[in-house]
């Protein structure tokens, strides 16, 4: 019996042994596998178990030695988080209530993160989380881009940049490849991989800014959140997440490397983003044969008809209406328009201009009034009479004068009337905006926003939403030239002149006079935007 008491004794010694080696022996299995957890963690419980079991400390070296081969892209994408105080574009002095977004970005060479630009527009503060990290770390806007969609953010504290490996870029994919798209999606706090293929690669409207640019359509649901995340093949970037087609489902549209490839080369050569580059000149094919005898072409030729050249534009005065384009960089032009893109795949011929930079040259051969001519353009940067977003300054220009509250015509202006605001908006104002080219470098479209009404512009409130053509006789070239003639005004009276025939009359001391009254009345703080300031 004491013997047989004995054996009991030692063998729950034994068990009890057995049962704590297990335990010991998950924790550091759960501790090598696990790839969410942050390193410092990682060092504690395993500091804890070689103090416990210095046996263990070789396996200790062992585990943190392969967390780190055991990486995935996954370490390099991280979730966006910005607060937003978008501008009131009726009253400008003004912000509207603040929100808040999330989306998603990726780590590149030169520490540096991208991302869409939408995610940031209208930003006053910006952080990041790394993949299965807690904490948050403050970012800041270094580069966006609009037109193109993308931002570049940077973060100082070098405690986000330890472990951290950066993704590469690939080529751009093949019809019917398989990718992977990366992101924080609405929905759920983690990272989400979907997958799709490759449908079609052809220039899209990028919606952020209204902008045509190459864009890739896969099949893959691109929701909310998901923007700025990479998208990967072979574990290299292919593109970045943008945008989808609305009213459908599971058509979603990247951002091919081309395009990003740009973004980055325009940061690198100017030390800011500049813009994408354009020609300026409106085409139509040729595929008539009546057509192409009329302006005289030989048979072996084949181009595009060059039907109206912009005003201001890097083709003004070099190109003419009824010019016949032949050849761009070297490249023949057919008939309709298209060059050469990939093996049994064309594209339209201005795709020339993605790898094209501000201030670079353009060669073109041209056909006029029955002669070959060599023309070379200095390229330049789009700018819009009337501008497609108000961004890069997060703010909107304004002046008041005597209550009378000026601005210029943006279409974030319009798009205060409502999302059909082509409907909604003052009829004269939507179809400047839509159709109007620039005539001249600095010209703006001056508008009365609305009037803030008092006893000095009593009867004027009518007169709103149109634009301003006059002051005391001299044609407006733009608000900063509005705010020029007004204060050095020496007139007894002030003659401003709207569109329809309006006509606003005040007497200037009086003008000058209720500045201060009606400032304090409507609370405007400040009479005219920063950058009117001299």
């Amino acid at each position: 019996c004491r013997s047989l008491l004995f054996i009991v004794v030692h063998c729950r010694s034994l068990l009890f042994i057995v049962v704590h080696c297990c335990s010991l022996l998950f924790i550091v299995v759960s501790v090598a596998e696990c790839t969410v957890f942050e390193y410092p963690q990682r060092k504690t419980i395993l500091l804890h178990i070689s103090k416990e079991l210095a046996v263990y400390k070789e396996v200790d070296v062992f585990v943190c030695q392969r967390t780190k081969k055991d990486k995935t892209p996954f370490d390099s994408v991280v979730k966006v988080y910005s607060v937003l105080t978008p501008v009131n574009h009726f009253l400008p002095w003004q912000n509207k209530m603040g929100g808040e977004a999330s989306g998603t970005g990726f780590i590149i060479e030169g520490k540096k993160i991208i991302t869409n630009a939408h995610i940031i527009a209208n930003s006053t503060f910006v952080s990041i989380r790394k993949f299965g990290f807690p904490t948050k770390y403050t970012a800041k806007v270094k580069a966006a881009g609009h037109d193109c969609d993308l931002a570049i953010l940077e973060v100082a504290d070098e405690r986000f940049w330890e472990d951290t490996d950066p993704l590469t870029f690939g080529d751009l994919p093949q019809m019917q490849d398989h990718v992977s798209v990366i992101g924080y999606p609405t929905g759920g706090d983690g990272i989400s991989v979907t997958s799709g293929v490759v449908s079609r690669i052809e220039p899209q409207r990028y919606t952020h800014a209204s902008t045509n640019l190459l864009a890739i359509q896969i099949d893959a649901s691109i929701n909310p959140g998901n923007s700025g995340g990479p998208v990967l093949k072979d574990e290299k970037v292919v593109g970045i997440a943008f945008q989808n087609l609305v009213g459908t489902e599971g058509i979603g549209f990247i951002i091919p490397v081309p395009v990003i490839q740009h973004f980055l080369q325009d940061i690198e050569r100017h030390k800011k983003y500049t813009g994408f580059v354009y020609i300026g000149a409106q085409s139509q094919p040729m595929d008539n044969p009546q057509l192409r005898q009329f302006f005289k072409m030989k048979a072996n030729m084949t181009g595009v008809l060059i039907a109206n050249v912009l005003p201001c534009s890097p083709a003004d005065g070099l190109l003419q209406k009824d010019d016949v384009l032949l050849q761009i960089e070297g490249i023949p032009i057919p008939n309709d328009g298209t060059i050469p893109f990939r093996k049994r795949e064309r594209i339209f011929f201005d795709y020339v201009l993605v790898n094209k930079y501000l201030n670079d040259k353009l060669s073109l051969t041209i056909w006029r009034d029955g002669k070959m001519k060599e023309v070379m353009l200095n390229l330049d940067v789009f700018r819009p009479l009337i501008p497609y977003h108000t961004y890069d300054d997060n703010k909107s220009s304004y002046f008041i004068f005597a209550g009378l509250v000026f601005c210029n015509l943006t279409y974030p202006y319009l798009e205060e009337f409502g999302d059909e605001w082509y409907n909604t908006s003052p009829r004269k104002l939507s179809t400047k905006a839509q159709f109007a080219d620039r005539l001249y470098p600095d010209e703006e479209v001056v508008i009365l926003s609305h009037v803030l009404v008092d006893e000095v512009n009593f009867g004027y409130a009518e007169m709103a939403n149109h634009q301003v053509l006059k002051f005391n006789g001299q044609n407006i070239k733009n608000l900063k030239h509005l705010v020029s003639l007004v204060e050095n005004n020496k007139e007894k009276y002030c003659r401003i002149d709207l569109d329809e025939h309006g006509v606003i009359i005040l007497e200037t001391k009086q003008a000058l006079e209720s500045q201060k009254r009606i400032c304090k009345k409507h609370q405007v703080f400040q009479v005219k935007s920063g950058n009117l300031i001299s």
